[in-house]
């Protein structure tokens, strides 16, 4: 078991040695960095409102829908901060 763990870890080592991004999640690393920030924050708190309005209107489903677009929104918004911050493939 252990030399079957062991090869997989080299096997992985192997894999991207240099541990760079490729080419498709560095085009869109350069396209979220242009959006600010506080654009994902303000879009997930409108996202929010919609969901409360709609549950208020006893539209249950579709306010489900919408709410659950807060969390995703939220998550991209990390991630284009660490983008801003950190640099695709950046090296200290």
């Amino acid at each position: 078991m252990e030399t079957i763990t062991k090869d997989i870890k080299s096997k992985i080592d192997q894999t991207n040695p240099n541990q760079r991004e490729g080419y498709v999640a560095t085009m869109i690393e350069e396209q979220t960095a242009k959006i600010p920030s506080d654009v994902y924050l303000w879009v997930a708190l409108g996202a929010m409102a919609a969901s409360l309005t709609l549950k208020i209107l006893r539209k249950d489903d579709t306010s489900l829908f919408v709410g659950h677009w807060a969390p995703s929104l939220l998550i991209l918004g990390v991630y284009n901060k660490l983008v801003k911050q950190l640099g695709h493939d950046s090296i200290s």
